[in-house]
C-alpha cells in the first residue's frame, strides 16, 4: 500500500461517498440497509446538508412539493407548507440522517482535494485536506451544480459598495433603504426579490431574459391537515402520487411533441396578464421562447412584486460595472448601494476536475469535452465508481430525489453483486456507454431543450447539444434502474495475485 503524501499510511475505507447532502445522505441508509457498514462520507463543510445548507437567502424554497421533495423511505407528514422552505428541508435532512445513524459515517471538514484510480491496488487513492483514504468504492454525491458562478462583465471588481452572490447572502448587511442591483432573473432570484422589494428604497432588476413564471399555488397547511396525514399515511401517499403525475405531465412538453407546451404557456400568459396590468412592463417580462426551453419557475410573488412603484426592470445588456453604478449600452448609469448577483452556479462542479480515472482524464475533462455517463450513475474509465445525479441522470420534469433515490437503488445493487460473486472490479463497458449516449442524443434531437429557441440554458452545452437531462419519463428510468445491469460491466473477480484478471459476463 502506497503511503499517504505526508509519510502517514492512508486510511483504509471500504466506501466512500463525496457530499452529505440528500444524495449522500440517502445513499447511507440504503447501504445501511443492504448490510453495508464500512463506509465514510467525506463533507466539506462542518454541517450536512449540501444546497440546503448552503443557500440561505431571504425566501430559498424548494419548487417541487415537500410531500413529493422527499425520501419515499422517510416521508414527513408534518411539512408547514405545500412548498418547504430552507430552514425545514434541512431540519428533515437533519432528521433523516439522525434517526438512520448516519451522522457517525460523516468526516465533516473534509475537502476531497484530488482522487485518482490506482490500477495496481485496485484501489481509489483520496487525498483530502484531512487526510488521504484508500477506498474500494468512491461515490461521488455532490449534486449537479458547484460554486457561484458570476458573470464576466468589465469593472465588477471597481464596484466599492456591497456586493455578493445568492449562494453567499451577507445577512449582516442590512439592506434597509439602498438601492439595489439584482442580476439575473432565475430561480433564486425569483424566489428573493419579493422578499427584499418591500425593506429596499430602490430596486433594480437587470434581466437577461424574461423566465416562464408558472403559478405555484402555495400555502401553509393547517394542524388539522398535519394531524390527519400522519394518523392516516395512505393520503401522504396519495399526495405524493398527485404531484409524482402533475410535474411528470411536463415531460409532454420536453421530450414528447412541443405542441403540449401551449396550455402551459396559456397559464403563464393568464398569470402574467393578471399579476402585471401595465402592458409595457408586461410586454418585457413576457418571454420570447419556449416554455420548456429552460427552466420555468413556480411563483406567486414575483411577478407583482416587480409591479411596485420601487422596482424597475432593466433589459438592456450591461456595459460596465463602475464604483458606484451600472452602466448599460443604452449609455445609462444606474446609481446603486448593493449588487446581489443572482447568475446561477457553476457546472460541472469543482470537485470534478479533482477525480482522475484509469487513463488520467478527470470527470470535468469529459464533461467538457461531452457530458457523458451511463444512465447517469457510472462511467467508462472510471473503475469502481458511481455517482448520483451523473450526465443524463436527472430530470426536468420530476423531484431530483425521485432520480436520486433510483440511482441509490441501483449502486447498492450493483455493490451487492460485487460482494455475492466476489468482484473487486467494476466498469461500464465503452460500447454499453455509446449506445445509452446515442440513445439518449437521438431522443434529445427533437426536444424543446435544444429548439425552443433559448439563447442559454443549463439544458444544452455551447455545441446546442443535451447537457444532460434523461429524456424520457422517470418512471421508465425507475424502471431501468431496478436492478444493476451487470451484462453493461466488465467484472473483474477477486484475485489474490497480482495480476488481476478481468473477465466479461453475458
Amino acid at each position: 500500500m502506497n503511503q499517504q503524501r505526508n509519510g502517514a499510511v492512508p486510511e483504509q475505507v471500504d466506501i466512500a461517498i463525496i457530499g452529505a447532502g440528500v444524495g449522500g445522505i440517502g445513499l447511507a441508509v440504503k447501504l445501511r440497509d443492504a448490510g453495508f457498514g464500512e463506509f465514510v462520507i467525506l463533507e466539506r463543510s462542518s454541517d450536512l446538508g449540501g444546497t440546503w445548507r448552503d443557500n440561505t437567502y431571504p425566501g430559498c424554497a424548494c419548487d417541487v412539493p415537500s410531500h413529493l421533495y422527499s425520501y419515499s423511505f422517510a416521508q414527513n407528514p408534518d411539512w408547514s407548507r405545500t412548498y418547504g422552505k430552507q430552514p425545514e428541508i434541512l431540519a428533515y435532512l437533519h432528521s433523516v440522517a439522525q434517526d438512520h445513524d448516519v451522522v457517525r459515517h460523516i468526516r465533516f471538514d473534509t475537502e476531497v482535494l484530488e482522487a485518482a484510480w490506482d490500477e495496481v491496488s485496485r484501489r481509489w487513492r483520496v487525498h483530502t485536506d484531512s487526510g488521504d483514504f484508500a477506498a474500494r468504492i468512491l461515490i461521488s454525491a455532490t449534486g449537479v451544480y458547484g460554486g457561484a458562478k458570476f458573470p464576466d462583465i468589465p469593472g465588477m471588481e471597481r464596484f466599492t459598495g456591497t456586493s455578493f452572490h445568492s449562494l453567499h447572502w451577507n445577512h449582516d448587511h442590512d439592506l434597509t433603504g439602498e438601492r439595489v442591483a439584482v442580476l439575473g432573473t432565475g430561480a433564486s432570484a425569483v424566489q428573493f426579490v419579493p422578499e427584499i422589494q418591500p425593506r429596499v428604497a430602490r430596486l433594480l432588476v437587470f434581466q437577461r431574459s424574461a423566465p416562464w413564471i408558472i403559478p405555484r399555488l402555495d400555502r401553509a397547511t393547517s394542524r388539522a391537515e398535519r394531524a390527519l396525514i400522519a394518523r392516516l399515511p395512505i393520503i401522504g401517499k396519495g399526495l405524493r402520487g398527485s404531484y409524482y403525475a402533475a410535474i411528470e405531465a411536463f415531460g409532454l412538453v420536453g421530450f414528447i411533441d412541443k405542441r403540449f407546451r401551449h396550455p402551459y404557456e396559456a397559464m403563464g400568459k393568464m398569470q402574467l396578464l393578471c399579476q402585471v396590468r401595465d402592458s409595457t412592463l408586461r410586454k418585457r417580462l413576457t418571454p420570447d421562447y419556449m416554455i420548456g426551453c429552460k427552466r420555468a419557475i413556480f411563483s406567486d410573488s414575483y411577478l407583482p412584486s416587480l409591479t411596485k412603484n420601487n422596482v424597475e426592470v432593466i433589459d438592456d445588456a450591461i456595459a460596465e460595472i463602475r464604483e458606484h453604478s451600472i452602466l448599460t449600452r443604452d449609455g445609462v448609469e444606474h446609481r446603486v448601494d448593493t449588487i446581489i448577483y443572482g447568475t446561477g452556479f457553476e457546472v460541472p462542479p469543482a470537485v470534478q476536475a479533482r477525480i482522475r480515472g484509469r487513463d488520467g482524464q478527470t470527470l470535468a475533462d469529459l464533461y467538457t469535452t461531452r457530458p457523458q455517463s451511463y444512465l447517469g450513475a457510472t462511467l467508462a474509465g472510471f473503475p469502481n465508481f458511481f455517482t448520483t445525479l451523473g450526465a443524463f441522470g436527472a430530470v426536468g420534469n420530476q423531484s431530483a430525489i425521485y432520480m436520486i433515490e433510483c440511482q441509490i437503488r441501483y449502486i447498492v445493487d450493483a455493490l451487492a453483486t460485487m460482494r455475492t460473486e466476489g468482484l473487486d472490479r467494476v466498469e461500464v463497458r465503452k460500447d454499453a456507454q455509446e449506445a445509452f449516449l446515442d440513445e439518449v442524443n437521438e431522443r434529445s434531437a427533437r426536444t424543446v431543450w435544444l429548439t425552443g429557441g433559448c439563447a442559454t440554458t443549463y439544458y444544452r452545452t455551447a455545441e446546442g447539444k443535451n447537457a444532460g437531462l434523461y429524456p424520457n419519463w422517470s418512471f421508465e428510468y425507475a424502471n431501468r434502474t431496478r436492478r444493476f445491469d451487470r451484462d453493461a460491466y466488465e467484472l473483474g473477480a477477486t484475485d489474490p495475485s497480482p495480476a488481476h484478471a478481468s473477465v466479461r459476463t453475458h
